[in-house]
């Protein structure tokens, strides 16, 4: 799961413990969130657009999916006129603080690893917010931490 460092990162999500995740305006990753998303499904904190991105920290879901009250707020930064509460359009998950990796793993460090070709995260063109991994390649990346 990414985020920009500057907006939310592992340091604010370890101080505060536990986190909504909102905002996301993306048809695909919307359906993973409230679909597939389950309490206790380990995800990694990844920092994107910044100096250094990649993975730095270990989660889990906290909370399954529930509309994203961002999208109702008129003043909020993600507001969707055409959401409404009886149909929501938007959801998120709640996370929570497990760790920081022993060391942040770059893009380039995931990039340089065969075994992690096929991460979404790692190929060209990927913009979305949250990508699946597969049990081997969640293995690998806690292997080399």
């Amino acid at each position: 799961m990414k985020n920009e460092p500057d907006d939310y990162s592992i340091d604010n999500l370890k101080k505060d413990k536990i986190c909504d995740w909102y905002g996301i305006r993306n048809y695909q990753v919307r359906n993973m969130i409230r679909d597939e998303m389950k309490k206790n499904d380990l995800a990694f904190f990844y920092h994107s657009n910044c100096d250094e991105p990649g993975i730095y920290g270990l989660m889990k879901i906290y909370k399954e999916s529930y509309p994203d009250h961002t999208a109702f707020d008129r003043k909020a930064k993600y507001y969707d006129p055409k959401s409404n509460r009886d149909e929501p359009r938007w959801f998120m998950v709640d996370v929570k603080y497990i760790r920081h990796l022993k060391r942040p793993i770059s893009l380039n460090e995931l990039k340089s690893h065969k075994k992690l070709n096929k991460m979404k995260v790692v190929q060209r063109g990927n913009r979305l917010s949250i990508t699946k991994l597969t049990q081997n390649e969640w293995n690998f990346i806690l292997k080399i931490e």
